[in-house]
């Protein structure tokens, strides 16, 4: 009986120590295998961030997309690498998966309908990177498209707020897109007093647009009466100018027309002037170009 234990006792120390020769290595090398996957990975993400960004070909809205699929790509095949060396069988490991599918698609629906999302923002393209957005439903949802990726993008509110927003929140509503077109138009509404010559009003305001080199010269500036009143007569001046410039001429046009047509008026009477296109509550008014 003693001889018996003994004996398997031996068969189990050297089942053990086979087992050890044999998996410690494995497991080891899979470990290995995946941190310098991990490490490539990132370092190879960037570098082809990095690479794209340098060919004025590529649209910027590609360089983090391209730069997270390279990266978890990479992981992703270490992933089975490292499997393969501790004997696990892939082809079992995607039957496995292949039968919990259904309730993995359960259980990530929201991340899964995120990268729906980005790819769908990615073919139809929009927005692009540094373009300010608004989402029509949803208030204080504005901001510069700073950064986009698999499942979100990162805006920049025009006072400098961080947001942080999933790509299903930007496919599934309604998009405003500010900075899309080349052009943008400033509609000024002005009330002048009806003893004021209306050509000497016209002509000084298409000289005042004809200076400022940030308005648009196609199309050109119009100035028309909208409507003759019995003291007064309402006058419309629409003038366009690029979305890069439109931020400012909205904060200092106004007052620029409001002094130019009160040293018109001086001794005919006051002068109104009200902003129509873009409204007050544009929060691109406030920014930069």
């Amino acid at each position: 009986m003693d001889f018996l234990s003994a004996t398997n006792l031996t068969s189990l120390v050297n089942n053990i120590l086979t087992l050890l020769i044999t998996f410690v290595p494995r497991l080891l090398a899979a470990v290995i295998i995946l941190g310098v996957a991990i490490f490539l990975a990132r370092r190879a993400g960037r570098a082809a961030s990095s690479l794209m960004g340098r060919a004025r070909h590529v649209d910027p809205t590609l360089l983090s997309i391209v730069g997270d699929f390279i990266r978890y790509s990479i992981i992703v095949f270490a992933l089975l690498a490292a499997l393969e060396q501790v004997g696990v069988r892939t082809t079992s490991l995607f039957a496995v998966l292949g039968a919990a599918g259904l309730a993995i698609g359960l259980a990530l629906q929201g991340t899964l309908s995120n990268i729906a999302a980005g790819i769908m923002l990615l073919w139809l393209r929009p927005f692009g990177i540094g373009d300010y957005v608004e989402v029509n439903n949803v208030p204080g949802l504005a901001g510069t498209i700073r950064q986009m990726g698999l499942f979100t993008c990162q805006l920049e509110a025009f006072d400098g707020l961080f947001l942080f927003v999933p790509n299903s929140a930007l496919w599934n509503v309604p998009l405003r897109n500010y900075s899309r077109n080349i052009g943008r138009l400033v509609s000024l509404g002005i009330t002048l007093p009806a003893k004021l010559d209306l050509e000497r009003a016209r002509a000084s305001l298409l000289e005042l647009a004809a200076k400022d080199e940030r308005i648009a010269r196609h199309p050109a500036p119009v100035v028309f009466v909208e409507r003759f009143l019995a003291d007064s007569l309402l006058l419309n001046f629409r003038v366009w100018a690029a979305h890069v410039h439109i931020g400012a001429l909205q904060r200092d046009f106004l007052e620029t027309v409001r002094n130019t047509l009160a040293r018109l008026a001086a001794d005919a009477g006051p002068v109104q002037v009200v902003r129509n296109l873009p409204l007050d509550s544009d929060p691109t008014r406030l920014m930069e170009g």
